[in-house]
């Protein structure tokens, strides 16, 4: 249920405490607090089943929490409608409709004029390049391009608050690649975005914050780069001219490596450093033991991080990074 905003949430763009919502026998999200700062890029994060979607469908009032408090833009998403943007996971278009009259209509449906409202369809369709497709109707498209135009549907009112659930999913790398651009502008201009999905590159790319959930549950909440800081491997990886010199070199038996492992190439080994040696002196030692081509200290991924706290979760613990808001 929504209850009375407070002074605190009128400042944030989301506010969730405690909130929680269950199907039947199953707990789809639990007692979640989340914090999304106006002007701020969150990725909402975890595996397939969650509860990404349920927590969005309840910040677009879609459905009602069974406990908690939830505010959005200071109030109920309902009375903030016009304010919000949502492109949902399940994509939808009016197929028989052409692209242009589709696109304002939904535009005069968030308030604009019809002569606005055209005039952004237009500018919309150049800017994420889907030139020549205003008067096809939209059964006539790809499911990429039907993505995007649906896109353009949640944007092009200039919303406060963009809620975005796996906008990426399914478009190609080159189109992937405008959506990305797109959202990173809106973020630029001071538009407040909540992106939630899966794919972890995407949202180590653009999000200055990261939520990870999994089984309903909260199990990070931190700024992105803190969090790639917070779990990067102490390793080094070394990289010799051939894997017959890297096998001759020893490298395990250098001062400061723990343990050895595989590295990213046949010619390549993982230097796994023990606590308290200093990486610098290390690779000093790597350089003086053997001629490397390449020689770096290792670096995590959100993927990384994602796989292993997602694995060390296991439906029970619970883990905070660093940093958490």
């Amino acid at each position: 249920m929504n209850l009375e905003p407070t002074l605190q949430d009128a400042t944030l763009a989301v506010s969730l405490r405690g909130v929680g919502k269950r199907f039947g026998s199953v707990e789809a999200v639990k007692s979640l607090d989340l914090r999304v700062e106006r002007g701020s890029l969150i990725g909402l994060l975890g595996p397939n089943g969650a509860g990404k979607s349920t927590a969005i469908r309840m910040i677009m009032s879609l459905i009602r929490p069974d406990c908690g408090e939830l505010t959005v833009l200071g109030g109920d998403a309902l009375d903030m409608k016009d304010r919000i943007g949502y492109l949902p996971e399940e994509r939808g278009v009016y197929r028989r409709m052409r692209v242009g009259e589709f696109l304002i209509y939904i535009g005069r449906l968030k308030g604009l004029s019809k002569s606005e409202a055209a005039l952004r369809v237009a500018r919309w369709l150049e800017r994420i390049e889907l030139p020549g497709v205003l008067r096809s109707r939209c059964q006539e498209l790809s499911k990429g391009m039907q993505q995007k135009v649906q896109f353009i549907a949640a944007v092009l009112h200039d919303p406060d608050l963009i809620v975005l659930d796996e906008p990426f999913s399914g478009l190609d790398p080159v189109n992937a690649r405008i959506l990305i651009n797109a959202v990173r502008d809106l973020h630029r201009e001071g538009r407040t975005i909540l992106l939630s999905t899966h794919q972890m590159s995407q949202a180590e790319q653009l999000c200055d914050r990261v939520v990870l959930i999994n089984r309903g549950e909260k199990i990070l909440d931190a700024n992105t780069q803190q969090v790639l800081s917070d779990f990067a491997p102490r390793a080094i990886e070394v990289e010799a001219s051939d894997a017959a010199q890297l096998a001759a070199a020893h490298l395990g038996e250098l001062p400061g490596v723990e343990s050895t492992k595989e590295g990213s190439s046949p010619r390549s080994l993982v230097l796994c450093l023990s606590e308290g040696a200093n990486p610098q002196d290390t690779m000093a030692h790597a350089l003086s033991a053997i001629g490397c081509r390449r020689l770096e200290i290792a670096r995590v991924s959100l993927d990384d991080v994602f796989i292993r706290l997602v694995t060390e979760h296991g439906g029970h613990a619970r883990l905070e990074a660093r940093g958490s808001a």
